[in-house]
């Protein structure tokens, strides 16, 4: 079995032999064959390709920009496999191996890719090597972790292994995405429409300079905007899961249960369930019938409004209902609440996560006569009711549910933030209300009230 690996070049000649230097060193020769396309580069690189015998590359006489460039390189691989590599990228002990030890567990995974220390769409971690003797010391133990997968809804990039069947079926690179970002997540659904699953292999660490993650902001918006135009939903907001919210989760990783996951998006985070807990039965409700489609794939989703549509579900079915930034942007959560309690099984639980406007930032603002709708945030100009812990708290129990816990979320406070809300709390007369100005938002457990 051949590997076609395509690793675009502009420029940065350094990171390129870096890269090309260690799939050399660690991988297994005549499993694989490196296709350079170059788009332009001007400090040397050219000059230094010329000399490498064993690399097949293209030479553009412009920039042509990311995706044209991976798909000249897609256009003459013969492998079995396409993998796409970021030149700023170091492959490491056995990492090839494992991606296609992974890739062909299953004819219905798609594409996967490893870890790394700098990269978004949750594949990072932190590593603390500061020379690249001991990055491949943690390699070489990390990488006999036996697989370790999850199931993501996209990857990234910079580090990306497809069958060529999947490339085959699916087609080249999107080529309106000019600059590097988007076209992966692009791709990536492509790849899940087809019915393909992509995987995550955390048994698998590559080292990232991290060149690449420092793209131009201008362009980094432009695609998001064409995403958005061919998606109809913004692929940041719409596939991240909540962490902090599954970790409220409390149930043997083999226990079988029900989570419902309302304003679910494309699913992210009934994704990451169900990689946690394999026998958690797995269902959501998103208004936006786009990014629903991508859910149904691999959950029991409806596209619907949760205030207007009548649910399909048995009662006390679920023993935990979500509600992750969904109330704030209802115009009756008290309604929604009290509906959705007949859903929950006796001992069942709301996890619910809500901003707190009254958060430093918001009432310094305010004190100063200024109360302005934002495109994130508390002041989320899609935001319709707002809430104080007080609130929160009349909301459930009005609505019938008791035993509720609140955890708030903090971010960073500066001494003269800190300063601010002593003062704000000492004139409202209660000291104690500075630790709720410090909270952005709260993560709140509520249970079913006795008799409901």
């Amino acid at each position: 079995m051949k590997t076609d690996i395509i690793i675009l070049t502009y420029n940065q000649l350094e990171y390129t032999k870096e890269c090309i230097k260690s799939i050399r060193n660690y991988t297994e020769p005549g499993t694989y064959e490196i296709i350079i396309v170059d788009n332009h580069s001007t400090d040397g690189t050219i000059e230094w390709l010329k000399k490498q015998s064993d690399l097949k590359v293209i030479y553009n006489e412009q920039n042509l920009g990311f995706s044209k460039g991976c798909n000249q390189g897609i256009t003459v691989a013969s492998g079995d496999n396409i993998l796409l590599l970021s030149s700023d990228v170091v492959v490491t002990h056995c990492w090839l191996n494992n991606l296609t030890h992974c890739l062909y567990s299953d004819e219905k995974i798609g594409a996967v890719g490893p870890i790394t220390n700098i990269c978004s769409n949750y594949q990072d971690r932190w590593v603390g090597c500061t020379s690249m003797e001991q990055v491949h010391e943690f390699a070489e133990k990390h990488n006999k972790t036996p697989d370790a997968w999850e199931e993501r809804l996209k990857l990234v990039g910079y580090c990306m292994l497809i069958k060529k069947e999947v490339v085959d079926r699916v087609g080249l690179f999107d080529e309106t995405f000019t600059s590097e970002s988007f076209e992966d997540d692009d791709y990536s659904f492509r790849i899940r429409l087809a019915g393909y699953k992509l995987i995550l292999c955390k048994d698998t660490f590559v080292y990232n300079f991290g060149h690449h993650s420092l793209k131009n902001s201008e362009s980094l918006r432009n695609n998001r905007d064409k995403f958005i135009a061919k998606w109809g939903f913004d692929s940041v907001y719409s596939t991240a899961f909540r962490h902090e919210i599954i970790a409220l989760i409390n149930k043997p990783k083999d226990h079988a249960f029900a989570v419902l996951d309302v304003g679910c998006a494309c699913g992210g985070t009934l994704l990451q369930i169900k990689n946690l807990y394999n026998n958690a039965e797995i269902f959501g409700i998103e208004i936006n019938e786009n990014a629903a489609v991508i859910a149904k794939l691999f959950a029991d989703v409806i596209a619907a409004d949760i205030e207007k549509t009548p649910l399909p579900y048995p009662n006390e079915y679920f023993d935990y209902i979500i509600l992750a930034d969904v109330l704030e942007h209802l115009l009756d959560p008290w309604k929604t609440l009290e509906n959705l309690k007949s859903y929950l099984k006796s001992d069942g639980k709301i996890l619910a996560s809500i901003p707190n406007v009254m958060h430093f930032n918001v009432l310094r603002n305010l004190l100063q006569g200024n109360w302005t709708y934002e495109d994130a945030g508390i002041l989320d100009r899609t935001h319709v009711r707002f809430f104080t812990l007080n609130e929160i708290d009349k909301m459930l129990k009005s609505a019938g549910y008791e035993a509720c816990e609140y955890l708030p979320v903090y971010f960073n406070a500066t001494e003269n933030d800190k300063y601010f809300m002593q003062i704000v709390a000492a004139a409202a007369g209660n000291p104690q209300l500075a630790e709720q100005y410090r909270a952005y938002q709260y993560r709140v457990i509520a249970s079913k009230a006795a008799g409901h």
